[in-house]
């Protein structure tokens, strides 16, 4: 499956990444590895195959490969075979202060048919099947104790317990699928693997992390061919050089935008309002400019192009008022655009609408 042109093809900017660009040569950029489920919990198991040992060789082996790597430091969130709740898997990457935290999986279903490579980032899921794949991952937590009390309440079996769950990610969106997006590449144009795209799902263990983060489905544990290969040395050994090659370019092109100044800071955008801080509905991004008419955007008018970089991101509306703007987001929703999102900017530059919300309220 093709990238979206709209929604997974994200660019770089320098506001996006204004807190992981002041990482210095002297500060080693640290990513967190995290070989999902482990001891109590098995994750999938399939065809003589269990997900949690599968996934622990591919981040030991992504581990091996960043040795090589100085400038990178890689830190575990397990090592052997033993379970770690997934609130303790965030704490880990929060307490180092991690600049990426990646999570490694396998997907499974009931068809034997589906396989290939899948990435997630946090974010509201838009169908059945992302809101599975998050009861599924979140249900973990079942196995540990007082986690009703460690995750606030929160039901992984119940839909309404995801609404909401976004906002300590936000900040992070732009750069986790970059991120998500780069890792998929990987996977598909250097090991040719079905390419399931980039997704967004309310997963407990992005949630809690404060730096951009993804959770990846390596393959199907359910596909008998997929399982033998992801069984395999040769294919463990191919899907970690994958995941480390995302990461490296991710690094890289964040290396080439902190030397560089964005001369292009949203300023025609912030002059279309007398507010210092402004709404906008973000519906989709990419690498090729489209004619912001109508018919382009699924008969929505109004649609506005912003060069960021090389890239080019497309929004519609902007308002000061955050009611204004959330009717906003409905209509573009309802017009065929299930992933729109509210952003803000003030002075030009991108914060939080958490962020701008508590200002505003000031």
């Amino acid at each position: 499956m093709k990238y979206l042109v709209f929604i997974f093809s994200v660019i770089f900017s320098v506001s996006v990444f204004g807190q992981s660009a002041t990482n210095s040569s002297s500060n080693p950029f640290v990513v967190v590895l995290d070989a999902g489920h482990g001891g109590k919990d098995p994750g999938s198991l399939k065809h003589g195959f269990v997900e949690k040992e599968i996934a622990l060789k591919v981040a030991l082996e992504v581990g091996r490969i960043f040795e090589k790597h100085k400038d990178i430091k890689v830190i575990q969130t397990r090592t052997t075979d033993v379970f770690v709740p997934l609130s303790q898997r965030a704490h880990i990457a929060n307490d180092a202060k991690a600049d990426l935290f990646v999570s490694i999986h396998l997907n499974a279903v009931s068809n034997v048919r589906p396989q290939g490579t899948e990435t997630y980032v946090l974010g509201v899921h838009n169908n059945k099947k992302n809101l599975d794949i998050a009861m599924k991952e979140n249900s973990v937590i079942y196995l540990e104790e007082d986690y009703e009390e460690t995750y606030n309440g929160f039901d992984p079996s119940d839909p309404a317990s995801y609404i909401g769950m976004t906002l300590m990610q936000e900040e992070y969106l732009d750069q986790s699928i970059v991120l998500a997006d780069n890792i998929q590449k990987e996977y598909t144009a250097q090991l040719k693997r079905v390419d399931r795209g980039v997704k967004k799902a309310g997963l407990l263990v992005l949630r809690e992390t404060y730096m951009p983060s993804v959770l990846t489905e390596i393959g199907f544990i359910s596909n008998k061919a997929e399982a033998q290969y992801l069984g395999s040395k040769k294919g463990q050994k191919e899907i970690a050089s994958s995941i480390v090659k995302g990461i490296v370019k991710y690094k890289e092109a964040l290396n080439r935008h902190a030397t560089e100044v964005d001369s292009n800071n949203f300023t025609d955008v912030i002059n279309a309002s007398s507010d210092d801080i402004l709404f906008r509905v973000q519906i989709g991004m990419g690498s090729t400019p489209l004619e912001t008419a109508s018919y382009n955007f699924k008969g929505l008018k109004g649609v506005e192009r912003q060069k960021e970089g090389e890239f080019y991101k497309y929004y519609y509306g902007k308002s000061s008022d955050y009611i204004d703007i959330q009717s906003l987001n409905q209509e573009a929703k309802k017009q065929g655009f299930p992933e729109a999102f509210i952003v803000a900017f003030k002075n030009g530059k991108k914060i939080s609408t958490e962020t701008a919300l508590k200002s505003k309220a000031n």
